[in-house]
């Protein structure tokens, strides 16, 4: 660290910055546009062809979306003259056709919320014994979801891409949108087969009177979570991939840092919204004594129904997805 410290105050002193444009920023300029079209939202259609041609305005496939935007092109009757140019509000539209896409990967993350979370609490019922005197701890088979994403990437650069780019003659093989699709679908099948091997666990401690036990170790080999993991790890390097990738690309060059973000907004917002799912579904099934599906005694729960609830929502998520995806225009040829 040391090392490291003096390597960094090296470098301060031969760095030099770039000297600061007086162009507006670019969350300026995304408000502006909102706010001029807001404040000319009684514009009709009609004005707003007119201003168009007026400003030699050409049409093309980015502009027929979003069209009440173009109202911030001319200033209104109570406006102060200034107004935003086509360049300034085809970036507004850039970032509010983000937004859809956006909403639609939420599902995916509550899915990708239980693996460190369910899923550990499936494994820390089960037996985890290796020989005679090890334990290995449940959330040991996390780290077979990474080992998966390092085995499937390369699979997928070298084997995928070419197969799929001699069907589609597109550079990337399939779209960053198409590759984010197929992962919410392993999501899909992950929980199905989670939601299976939970039912196989209760019917275990069933068999061996052990639903009534919350510290009992179910006779069933914790290798049995193993393929939910592995399925989890396929879904990351298709949709976490995918949507780091999607959101870098299509957000405006002034706000690629904000594409990051909008990625792990989505992270982390899933895993609220997978606690509040939680909260909710254990209050709706539980109550007058009886275990909820979602409770502290895992044996006496039913996680199995829980996750076939999150795969129901994710079909639901993954029919939006699609009509979203359809409808997307991408911004640049890399899109494509």
């Amino acid at each position: 660290m040391v090392f490291a410290i003096v390597i960094f105050l090296i470098g301060t002193v031969t760095y030099r910055f770039g000297e600061k444009t007086e162009e507006k920023s670019a969350f300026l300029r995304i408000g502006h546009v909102f706010v001029k079209a807001a404040r000319n939202w009684n514009t009709t259609p009609s004005r707003i062809s007119s201003e168009e041609e007026a400003t030699g305005i050409l049409p093309h496939q980015d502009s027929q979306q979003f069209r009440f935007l173009d109202k911030a092109l001319f200033k209104g009757s109570n406006e102060d003259g200034t107004v935003c140019n086509i360049d300034e509000v085809e970036e507004a539209k850039a970032v509010l056709r983000l937004a859809p896409i956006w909403v639609s990967c939420l599902g995916y993350a509550i899915v990708f919320a239980q693996t460190t979370t369910l899923f550990t609490k499936q494994g820390n019922t089960m037996d985890r014994s290796i020989g005679s005197n090890f334990k290995i701890p449940a959330a040991t088979l996390q780290s077979f979801i990474g080992l998966s994403v390092m085995i499937l990437i390369p699979i997928y650069d070298t084997i995928l891409v070419p197969f799929t780019r001699s069907i589609t003659k597109k550079p990337s093989g399939i779209t960053m949108l198409q590759r984010i699709g197929i992962g919410i679908l392993i999501s899909i099948v992950s929980m199905v087969v989670a939601a299976v091997v939970e039912t196989k666990r209760l019917e275990t401690a069933r068999e061996y009177g052990l639903l009534d036990d919350p510290n009992a170790t179910i006779p069933m080999k914790i290798w049995w979570l193993l393929p939910q993991y592995l399925l989890a790890g396929a879904g990351d390097v298709f949709a976490i991939v995918g949507m780091q990738e999607f959101f870098y690309d299509q957000m405006p060059s002034d706000l690629k840092s904000m594409g990051l973000a909008l990625y792990l907004s989505i992270i982390g917002i899933g895993s609220f919204l997978s606690s509040f799912l939680i909260s909710i579904v254990g209050k709706m099934t539980g109550g007058d004594g009886e275990d909820g599906w979602i409770c502290d005694n895992m044996n006496g729960g039913h996680i199995d129904y829980f996750y076939y609830l999150l795969a129901g929502i994710s079909v639901g998520v993954f029919v939006m997805y699609i009509y979203v995806a359809r409808s997307y225009v991408y911004n640049r040829e890399r899109g494509l």
